[in-house]
């Protein structure tokens, strides 16, 4: 008897073990009707990005420092329906090999629950393939290409900023309305982007592409443009649309103004920062400039009293003083960063990829506190264009003055 219990007490003590073992390794229970994929939890969402902390774009890295600052917000005001976001930010130096081995670190070592906002088109493109293949969120890609909107070639892929071609439509068609004679020539940078500036503002003129009588294009190692705007000026150019980054459009914007030469001038939205270019070229030259914009610019102040931008500048002030208040990058990663938070809440207690792109894709009047007065971001399933609507702008020697209706692509 005493042997049947020393046995009976063994079996018991081994069932109690197994069972312990069984309940350690279980995967932990969640509330019901929640949702996680990898990367998610009931107390953390996991994001990863790849950033330019060093290297030539070092300036573009001020994206993620202004985003790590807004969720840092975020998470002490209590996170994402209680749950933190942990932005893992890597640094890739703007070299496209660098971001695939760093997105896969993020992928298959940090376990992210998707990406967002990687700076760079030679970079995304570089990862978009592996992560559409892994149905992994490339959210909100800081890139201008048309196929970070392309939902039928990359489902798992949605740009923020306008693509080039939107942006290009939007001058075709205020030169068709405004100016229905003179004139065209294009100055571009010599890359892929500035070839689809090319193709995009053939197709946005249409029947009237024969009026473009030059498209002249500089490499970003030159280091003047000025014998290309003096080339314009012999071609008759009635109507100059000026694509060139920063530093070149400031280049063209002085040596028209040295030259005498006065076309209406129409300069691309990633040129159009008052502090970055117009005040190098010299205010005074750059006076009757004609841009187009989604965003307010923080340095203009017109938006002193404006309550969207009172929040970013309390933003800056208490979670990221020393960033830099006339960069359009702190502006610019502050609105991406809004807009996911926007999205996550949305998602409620399914943090699963697929609601994310649901979420994501389906937003219907959602107002950003730096978006002109009026504009909105619409989404749907078929249309990931997250900002397509614009103002015409002109500069009045001081700052940007809007004019007409909204204009959309």
């Amino acid at each position: 008897m005493s042997g049947r219990r020393r046995a009976t007490s063994w079996i018991t003590a081994f069932i109690a073990v197994v069972l312990a073992v069984v309940v350690l390794l279980a995967p932990p229970v969640r509330a019901e009707g929640r949702k996680y994929d990898p990367g998610a939890s009931d107390t953390e969402i996991r994001i990863g990005q790849t950033m330019p902390y060093s290297g030539p774009l070092s300036a573009v890295a001020a994206v993620g420092k202004v985003q790590a600052a807004y969720f840092r917000m975020v998470n002490e005001r209590g996170g994402i329906n209680g749950r933190r976001i942990k932005l893992i930010s890597y640094d890739d130096a703007a070299s496209p090999a660098k971001t695939v081995e760093q997105i896969r670190k993020l992928v298959e070592g940090d376990e992210v629950l998707f990406t967002f906002q990687t700076v760079g088109v030679a970079s995304n493109i570089a990862v978009q393939k592996y992560l559409n293949d892994r149905k992994i969120p490339q959210l909100f890609v800081s890139g201008r290409a048309g196929r970070f909107e392309d939902p039928k070639a990359f489902p798992w892929t949605m740009g923020f900023v306008p693509n080039l071609m939107t942006e290009i439509r939007i001058y075709a068609r205020f030169i068709l309305d405004n100016y229905p004679n003179g004139k065209i020539g294009l100055l571009y940078q010599n890359d892929d982007a500035g070839k689809e500036y090319v193709a995009g503002l053939k197709a946005g003129l249409g029947a009237s592409s024969g009026r473009i009588v030059a498209t002249l294009a500089y490499d970003v190692s030159d280091p003047t443009i000025d014998s290309k705007v003096v080339q314009l000026k012999d071609l008759g150019v009635d109507i100059l649309v000026d694509m060139a980054g920063p530093r070149f459009a400031a280049q063209a914007i002085r040596k028209a103004a040295e030259l005498g030469w006065k076309p209406a001038h129409l300069l691309g939205v990633g040129s159009s920062s008052i502090s970055a270019v117009l005040a190098p070229a010299g205010l005074d030259n750059a006076r009757g400039l004609i841009s187009a914009s989604s965003f307010k610019e923080a340095d203009d102040p017109a938006w002193k009293d404006d309550e969207g931008m009172k929040r970013w500048v309390a933003l800056m002030d208490s979670y990221h003083p020393d960033g830099d208040r006339k960069s359009v990058y702190t502006t610019y990663g502050y609105s991406a960063a809004e807009l996911l938070v926007e999205v996550l809440h949305r998602c409620g207690d399914d943090i699963s990829r697929a609601n994310i792109m649901r979420q994501a894709t389906s937003l219907t009047n959602v107002r950003l506190d730096l978006l002109l007065p009026g504009l909105s971001v619409n989404t749907s399933p078929t249309d990931y264009r997250v900002i397509k609507e614009f103002r015409m702008m002109r500069f009045n020697g001081e700052r940007w003055e809007p004019f007409g209706s909204l204009v959309t692509d």
